[in-house]
């Protein structure tokens, strides 16, 4: 056996490695969510007893916990979080990889300091502002917080991307009679394009994926799915309902799944864009 073709045998088993390590707990998780109660524990890699009633029972809308609705409020919150980060962040990103100005780099360190700040530690003050605002269980307590968590990555991600763009083009643009804002909203964006869907999605995922603040400031009509899998209860108080949590775990992770594999092209285009210089 020659050394090139040993190579490739052992960039396949490390690739093959890689992806069982990733998706061998969600592949548990959906062979647990199709598994009788009774069976919960089973060791079996298939499923036993076949049964789709845990997802029946994490849909039941006369549940104690609602999970239809925790579903919307997760897509209200992750949209709302992930649109406002992305309109802010595009010209937060344009302007520091376009424009020399006093500060620049002060700014971009408050930005990079904001995202490395423990979220645990503003649990406790945002609680008591948003107590006295009254806002404790809206909306607008789990998007606020939620989008200066993610702005920071959706600025530097930009920012990488654009610092790379060509502006020649811009600059054609601009002789060719366009203003500013219209060359950047016909030239740039369409360019940066892949790296916005990136971003978005990228922030969406994180968003649906926040649980601490979400439980502290949520209420039972706005709690999103994470802490409605975590409050979620069978019939039997005593008895912990992993296979409807499991279900609910699974509903989740489609629509994610399926909208990754759509825009798959454009975050690969996006995650690499930048990573080499020309």
């Amino acid at each position: 056996m020659n050394k090139a073709l040993r190579g490739k045998i052992g960039t396949y088993i490390g690739v093959v490695l890689i992806i069982v390590w990733g998706l061998a707990p969600c592949y548990w998780m959906i062979v647990t969510a199709l598994r009788d109660p009774a069976d919960t524990f089973s060791t079996s890699l298939w499923p036993t007893n076949l049964t789709f009633s845990n997802f029946t029972a994490a849909l039941d809308p006369d549940a104690k916990v609602n999970f239809t609705r925790a579903l919307m409020n997760s897509l209200i919150i992750a949209g709302a979080t992930t649109l406002v980060a992305l309109i802010v962040g595009v010209f937060t990103a344009y302007a520091l990889s376009r424009f020399d100005f006093r500060g620049k780099y002060f700014v971009t360190g408050i930005i990079l300091g904001a995202s490395m700040f423990p979220v645990v530690a503003l649990v406790t003050p945002l609680f008591q502002m948003f107590t006295d605002l009254g806002w404790i269980g809206s909306y607008k307590a789990l998007i606020i917080p939620n989008i200066s968590f993610v702005l920071p990555l959706t600025v530097y991600t930009l920012t990488s991307f654009f610092s790379e763009l060509p502006w020649e083009l811009e600059e054609a643009a601009r002789i060719d009679g366009a203003t500013r804002g219209q060359a950047f909203r016909l030239i740039m964006l369409p360019l940066a394009a892949p790296a916005l869907f990136t971003t978005a999605i990228l922030a969406f995922i994180a968003t649906v994926n926040e649980y601490l603040l979400a439980l502290q400031l949520s209420s039972d009509k706005t709690a999103p799915v994470t802490v409605a899998m975590a409050k979620f209860s069978g019939t039997d108080p005593f008895v912990t309902p992993y296979t409807s949590i499991m279900a609910g775990g699974t509903l989740v992770m489609i629509p994610l799944v399926i909208m990754v594999l759509i825009f798959q092209r454009r975050i690969i285009a996006g995650l690499t864009a930048g990573g080499v210089k020309s």
